[in-house]
């Protein structure tokens, strides 16, 4: 099952690049045949093998390696600051986009509550982030698996404001890529780093 995953993170990786490359978006940092990217693979891998009780999905590990040079060591603790690094972003695009949709005019005025409530799930999201960088940089593990934990909680808000209304939330699409990097960093920090 391991090599399965492994498989489908570097179809995802080239897929990723192949995006990157047509469209847009900035070019990789990195060449996949480095031997910087051999180590990342290696480490998917292992991660994908992991007794974790927390799904590894190394298929969204690629929202994580455009925050990965050269000069990143690859170990488990670089890979988890670039993952939370991309929650980060992942979350601020989500705040802008709810952000806007409340402040839209011609937002229907019993949704507006629910964008709030969202927002306020988004800003958590931020601050937690913020707390397990400090826990990284004090060493200290127990806070770095609350926050990250917390997180898991935090990205439900949202989606579930909207379901208690019975309605389909605009936000779902970026909430389900956040809730794929809040589970990868989530296990990278449970299970793989150790100070």
């Amino acid at each position: 099952m391991g090599i399965n995953h492994f498989i489908l993170a570097l179809i995802s990786f080239t897929c990723l690049l192949s995006f990157s490359a047509s469209t847009n978006a900035p070019p990789p940092l990195f060449d996949a045949s480095s031997p910087t990217s051999l180590e990342l693979y290696d480490m998917i891998e292992a991660m994908s093998e992991s007794p974790s009780p927390f799904a590894f999905d190394g298929i969204e590990l690629e929202t994580t390696m455009p925050f990965l040079d050269e000069k990143t060591p690859i170990e488990p603790l670089s890979i988890l600051k670039a993952g939370i690094e991309a929650m980060d972003n992942q979350t601020k695009y989500a705040l802008a986009e709810v952000t806007k949709l409340s402040m839209d005019p011609t937002t229907p005025k019993n949704i507006v509550p629910i964008l709030q409530t969202c927002i306020d799930v988004y800003n958590s999201i931020l601050n937690s982030d913020q707390k397990s960088l400090e826990a990284i940089s004090n060493c200290n593990l127990v806070q770095l698996s609350t926050e990250l934990g917390a997180n898991v909680e935090n990205i439900l808000g949202c989606d579930n404001a909207f379901k208690q209304a019975k309605l389909k939330s605009p936000m779902k699409k970026m909430d389900t890529m956040l809730e794929k990097i809040i589970s990868n960093t989530l296990t990278i920090g449970v299970d793989m780093v150790h100070f």
